[in-house]
């Protein structure tokens, strides 16, 4: 049997999808959840092939949760996201469903993913859809992070800086520090310019924390936080922080 997980905080969407799955008998649901945390618990449970996911919902989005899921199933939207936006993740979902869809819709989208189950190395990228749902407006006021078991959220207005990990971004807060996979890159490509700076090739400053500028060896300098951290700026990051600053 193929696994399914069904994610969509509407009870009527969730009994629409297994309506329509009747016609599939080789799927078999193993659960369905109201939000993303529940999502999030089944998929590492159940690992599933395929997961019937909506953008929207409550706590987290469709999108965030992906980005905390390990080993990633296949996805298949079920959204009443506006198609014009959706359209941006066309080439790397296996497929999305506009609601309110039909039966024949529903049918092609898992007769696709089916034609393509045994040959994995044909399927679309999920992590390239991530990648291109992060720079929507919907992805960037927030930072979505695991922590020993359990799903935090960090609003971008409460991040000091970034700091590059090896594999991994350091996001600086009030409350700590907090890894995040992704790269700076990322961050630097989605976060709001007017807000972050990229000062050095391992730092991302957030230009609201800053009290002063201090000169530091060689041609470098540093930037004086609230919290009173220290972080680096390159010769090439101190122009785009003054820039940034309005100096």
């Amino acid at each position: 049997m193929i696994k399914a997980v069904i994610i969509d905080d509407e009870p009527l969407a969730r009994e629409v999808v297994k309506e329509y799955l009747l016609g599939f008998p080789q799927i078999e649901v193993a659960q369905e959840c109201n939000d993303g945390f529940e999502g999030l618990k089944a998929i590492q449970q159940h690992q599933p092939d395929l997961v019937f996911l909506d953008i929207q919902m409550p706590k987290i989005t469709g999108f965030e949760m992906l980005e905390l899921v390990e080993k990633l199933p296949a996805v298949i939207f079920t959204t009443a996201f506006e198609e014009h936006a959706i359209r941006a993740f066309e080439v790397n979902a296996v497929d999305y469903l506009l609601k309110p869809f039909s039966a024949e819709r529903f049918e092609k989208a898992v007769q696709k993913w089916l034609d393509h189950f045994h040959k994995p190395a044909e399927m679309p990228d999920t992590n390239a859809l991530l990648e291109a749902a992060a720079a929507t407006p919907l992805q960037n006021n927030r930072v979505v992070i695991r922590l020993n078991g359990k799903i935090k959220i960090i609003p971008v207005s409460e991040i000091h800086y970034l700091e590059a990990a090896d594999d991994y971004v350091k996001v600086v807060t009030h409350e700590g520090s907090f890894l995040k996979n992704k790269t700076m890159a990322f961050f630097e490509k989605t976060l709001d310019p007017a807000q972050f700076t990229r000062v050095h090739r391992s730092y991302i400053l957030n230009i609201n924390q800053v009290t002063r500028i201090e000169p530091y060896e060689k041609e470098n300098h540093l930037a004086i936080l609230r919290s009173g951290a220290k972080v680096l700026v390159s010769k090439t990051g101190y122009p785009k922080l003054k820039a940034a600053l309005g100096l």
